[in-house]
Order: structure tokens, then sequence, then C-alpha cells
């Protein structure tokens, strides 16, 4: 049957998704291993929390396949995905759960991360705006967190190579290169054009959130404030 090559993902989401990996693998490494590198796994947490703002307004802003809209995983898209009568272009309901899953708990990890502590080099950069034993607690929750992403990584690479070598369905290949083949019946029209000053909206936004919790403007304000 002949194919149509599509575009579905636009390359700021493709670079999203590629830099997330790589905030993510760095943070979780430095994490482990600690020492001198607690300042960088502070840093990836900042890039994380950059990544997750843009995604989120992306998921809004962005093309057509980018918004949350065309893949939400409704009950009635999965239903119509567990029947076999689904035939959608990009996540497909299942796979959106996972995006969904990775996202929240990505971002539970940036919110319990910057009021963490290590005590030993590590103080998050809202660490100040709480009590200590409240810290203490928090940083627990963010361990337990770790062990929770590093669980639904597992599940999405084996579900990518799962569709690779069982269902013959290359899921890397289009967020490399933004194109996947469809079916005549599955074409549904063009991703739209992307629009630059959105994108530089976007980034703008979500440097500005890093920026304002990193940079001490939110502890210094409070303080301010208590005076």
């Amino acid at each position: 049957m002949k194919t149509i090559q599509q575009k579905v993902w636009d390359w700021p989401l493709r670079l999203f998704h590629w830099l997330l990996v790589l905030a993510v693998v760095g943070a979780y490494i430095t994490g482990e291993l600690g020492g001198s590198l607690t300042d960088w796994h502070s840093r990836l947490g900042g890039l994380t929390l950059g990544l997750l703002v843009f995604r989120v307004l992306w998921g809004f802003l962005g093309t057509y396949y980018a918004r949350f809209v065309h893949f939400f995983p409704t009950p009635g898209r999965l239903i119509t995905y567990f029947k076999g009568d689904w035939h959608g272009v990009g996540h497909n309901p299942v796979g959106a759960l996972s995006i969904f899953a990775l996202l929240l708990v990505l971002a539970a990890l940036i919110v319990t991360g910057v009021f963490a502590n290590d005590d030993i080099a590590f103080e998050g950069p809202l660490f100040h705006l709480i009590d200590k034993s409240l810290s203490d607690r928090i940083s627990g929750w963010h361990e337990w967190l770790v062990d929770g992403l590093l669980g639904l990584v597992g599940l999405h690479i084996t579900a990518v190579f799962y569709y690779l070598l069982i269902k013959k369905n290359n899921l890397i290949r289009p967020m490399l290169t933004g194109n996947t083949f469809l079916r005549p019946y599955q074409f549904v029209g063009s991703n739209g054009s992307l629009s630059i000053p959105r994108f530089i909206f976007v980034v703008l936004i979500a440097s500005s959130v890093v920026w304002i919790v990193w940079s001490g403007l939110v502890t210094d304000y409070l303080a301010s404030l208590s005076r």
C-alpha cells in the first residue's frame, strides 16, 4: 500500500526531547556521584525545569502534533486503542499516558529538588524558605521519585524497542528527522507551519522561570517582606 511522508514532530519538540534525555541522564549521574559534581546536578536540574516549562507551553502553542489536545489520552481514545481501532498519528493513547507520567514525575523531582539538601554540599535554590526538617523529608521524597523515574524510563525504552523489533515501527527515526510514513487512511492534514515568534516567546518564558528560581530572587524577595 502506498505511503505518505508526513512531518509529525517539529524541530523545537525534537530538540526538547534530546536535550531532556541529556539533562536527565546527566542529572542522575551527577546526583549519584555527588562531590564536586553536585553543582552540575543543580545546573542540570535548572535545565530540566526550563525544558519542562517549554514543553508545557509548546503543548498549547506548538505545531499541530505537538499540542496536548491532539494526543491527550481521553477514555474514548484509550478504549479505541485497546479495541485495535486506533489509527492516529503521533503518540498513541498508551504512549501519551507514558509521556504525561514522565512529565509529572520530572516536575515532582524539580519541585522537591529546589527545596532539598544532602547535609554536605548541596542546598536547593529554595532551601532557605523552609525548615531543615521539612527539607530533609522532601529530600527523601526526591530520592524516592528518582526510583520512580527510572522505572518509567525503563518502560519507555522497552516500548520503543518493542515497536522497533516486534511491530517493525521505528519510533526513533521520526524523533530524529521529524518525518514518518503514513497509510492514506491515516493522513489528517498538514502539521502546520512553525511560528518563530511563538518559539522565541516560549523560550523566553522558560528561561525566565529558571532564572527567577535559581537566581535567589524569590528567596531575597520573601526575605525583604519579613523585615
